[in-house]
């Protein structure tokens, strides 16, 4: 019997449980409205370490550590690692898991990986291939902002639609088996390619992949919006939540105050001066680890259509004029009774 429905999405046979979530970052994330729900808030940015990408690689081993330790679990319980991050060639990730020596698939799916790996591992777990999967993702301000736009001692001026990479790694365990909210659903998002070709602007880059991924999700599911307790895409900020709003309003959907943004979310703007919000791979999935699945747990949240949204953009695609495609991914969330767990 097929799990398809629609065109684009999937429906998992008895959902897989988020077994956990865990989420450490660095001070400016720590200072932001979210400060008090990351698992670990580290003071320096490197992270006692010699240089930024060094940095992040630490996040992520650390906090991987801490999802599997969240979870009651060993290394050698965890069948797969899925993960990926920024950085040339994913090496913030494989620096990070070499030492846990656990069976590895790299992701890069930009900042919207972790619904990438989220999505993949649930698929492996649904599919009989894994009983437990520990998946994530990581940026660091410093390194991407070297590595995608100007070195920091250049102190350039970043424009009003800009965003401000999260500094950190969020993971989740996911299970066959065990107590949690469980992924119901998943819909892949297809590359879209409006011509933006501005870095300073990934919302306007990212924004109709976002809104496509929401259209087939709703076509496919026969659900609107008002079906679900919240609706978080990955990192559009201001900028690209608001063009999402007014691209599915021309479809038919009216996206209320349920819809958010995690780059909205994780930042005090004006308090931080990071203008359009927050960006990055961790930017979704530190604000889920630490925000949203304590309220999935708890039963606060029912139902959560998470869409992590990525820039499929490279440093020589920018340099040689190329437009920045977008790319989204959704993962549907049930969260636990109240009082359950």
């Amino acid at each position: 019997m097929s799990k398809k429905i629609g065109k684009q999405t999937v429906r998992l046979s008895e959902g897989v449980v988020i077994l956990s979530a865990a989420s450490t970052v660095g001070p400016k994330e720590a200072e932001g409205p979210l400060g008090k729900y990351f698992a670990r808030t580290v003071e320096d940015s490197f992270f006692g370490e010699k240089s930024w990408e060094l940095a992040e690689s630490k996040f992520v081993e650390k906090n991987m550590g801490l999802a599997i330790q969240k979870a009651n679990l060993k290394p050698k319980d965890i069948d797969y690692i899925l993960c990926g991050d920024l950085l040339n060639q994913c090496t913030g990730s494989t620096f990070g898991i070499k030492n846990l020596e656990i069976p590895f698939f790299g992701l890069f799916g930009a900042c919207s990986t972790m619904g990438e790996s989220m999505s993949l591992g649930a698929m492996l777990i649904d599919g009989g291939f894994a009983n437990h999967v520990l998946t994530g993702a990581s940026s660091h301000f410093c390194a991407a902002e070297k590595q995608f736009r100007f070195p920091l001692p250049l102190g350039t001026q970043r424009p009003p639609t800009a965003t401000w990479t999260v500094t950190g790694d969020g993971a989740v365990v996911l299970s066959r088996k065990g107590e949690g909210p469980k992924i119901m659903e998943i819909t892949t998002g297809k590359i879209v390619d409006m011509g933006v070709t501005d870095a300073n602007n990934m919302g306007a880059a990212m924004a109709p992949a976002a809104a496509a991924l929401l259209k087939a999700h709703f076509e496919d599911t026969g659900r609107t919006p008002q079906e679900y307790d919240v609706i978080a895409t990955g990192d559009l900020g201001t900028v690209g939540r608001q063009l999402v709003v007014e691209l599915l309003k021309k479809e038919g959907y009216d996206m209320d105050s349920r819809y958010t943004d995690c780059g909205i979310e994780i930042f005090d703007a004006e308090k931080q001066d990071t203008h359009a919000g927050g960006s990055g791979c961790a930017c979704s999935a530190v604000t889920f680890c630490a925000y949203f699945y304590p309220k999935l747990v708890s039963g606060e949240i029912g139902r959560m259509l998470f869409i992590p949204t990525g820039a499929l953009m490279s440093p020589t695609s920018s340099q040689q004029g190329q437009p920045i495609p977008g790319i989204a991914h959704g993962v549907v969330i049930e969260g636990c009774k109240k009082g359950a767990k």
